[in-house]
């Protein structure tokens, strides 16, 4: 009886501690509106909409402005072959997620960067990562800005399985 008393109330402690880390861990939903480039995404969330950055990674720039024309000098390719490869990256992202689809967000240390964009890890509805999973197909470089840092090893880890099986924009390397 004292048993089975003590093992009823194991159980239950185990529930009450599993609830509160899985509620820790809740991810708060969204709606996207639109793919704006291979990192940045337009969302509605609780009745706003927001402008989304994918942290961790970073993918080409899909038009000419300071930061395309900053890594086509930086990584000695014309701008217009960056730009293409920007637009290729976001066409990739356009096949993971639509316009209306639902994405799971979870944030890590900063909320917001200085342009007022969420910062988020943004989940798929079959729970596969967005950005994890830009990268591993070998549309995004790894681009991690401390505080947020919780995935960096998950993005390290898909980068060079991208670069070594030449996937995405590495296929020609």
């Amino acid at each position: 009886m004292v048993i089975a008393k003590l093992f009823r109330h194991v159980i239950l402690a185990f529930f009450a501690l599993l609830l509160c880390f899985s509620a820790g861990n809740a991810f708060n939903k969204a709606t996207v509106i639109k793919v704006v480039d291979g990192d940045t995404l337009k969302i509605e969330m609780n009745g706003q909409e927001e402008a989304v950055r994918l942290i961790g990674i970073d993918t080409p720039e899909s038009r000419i402005n300071k930061k395309a024309k900053k890594d086509s000098l930086r990584s000695n390719q014309d701008i217009d072959t960056i730009t293409a490869m920007g637009k290729e990256a976001a066409k990739y992202v356009r096949t993971l997620v639509r316009k209306g689809d639902m994405v799971g967000i979870e944030f890590d240390v900063q909320k917001r960067d200085k342009y007022n964009r969420l910062l988020v890890y943004a989940y798929l509805s079959d729970g596969k990562m967005l950005n994890e999973e830009i990268v591993k197909a070998g549309y995004a470089n790894i681009m991690t800005y401390p505080p947020n840092v919780r995935y960096q090893d998950r993005f390290v880890r898909a980068y060079r399985e991208a670069r070594d099986s030449r996937r995405g924009l590495y296929r020609d390397l």
